[in-house]
């Protein structure tokens, strides 16, 4: 007998701690979403200070600002450089085109419509098949 109330002994000492440890987890926990609730009802505060994960950066991580309008020279001379490398290239799809000119299709596709608007250039095909000449 003297064995079973070693083991409950341990158990007990075991189930104690374990319990101690979840409740200083669950108190953390509900902590910090009240100081996340306050801050954010404050108008904002010193963020709660968190460890890291594996596998994520150190320090904040810069995130570049998107959008942006451009300017009018801006698309002027992105036209231009279409027009210029459409009438050389005739043809060429609107990936080509973007390689070719070191830029985005998204970035493009404001002067290039210009253009067919313009009637500078033309177009046959849809979509991604859209092959473009000089008119």
């Amino acid at each position: 007998m003297a064995k079973n109330s070693t083991y409950d002994s341990e158990l007990q000492t075991l189930v104690g701690s374990f319990t101690s440890n979840l409740t200083l987890l669950v108190r953390r926990g509900a902590l910090e979403q009240v100081h996340t609730a306050l801050s954010d009802a404050l108008g904002g505060g010193a963020p709660i200070a968190q460890k890291r994960g594996p596998g994520r950066p150190a320090g904040k991580v810069k995130v570049q600002a998107r959008g942006g309008r451009r300017t009018n020279e801006q698309m002027d001379a992105l036209g231009d450089s279409l027009f210029a490398h459409i009438t050389k290239n005739p043809g060429m799809r609107g990936e080509q085109i973007s390689a070719a000119l070191k830029t985005d299709v998204k970035t493009m596709r404001p002067a290039m419509l210009k253009l067919i608007a313009a009637k500078k250039i033309k177009t046959k095909g849809q979509r991604r098949g859209m092959t473009y000449y000089g008119a």
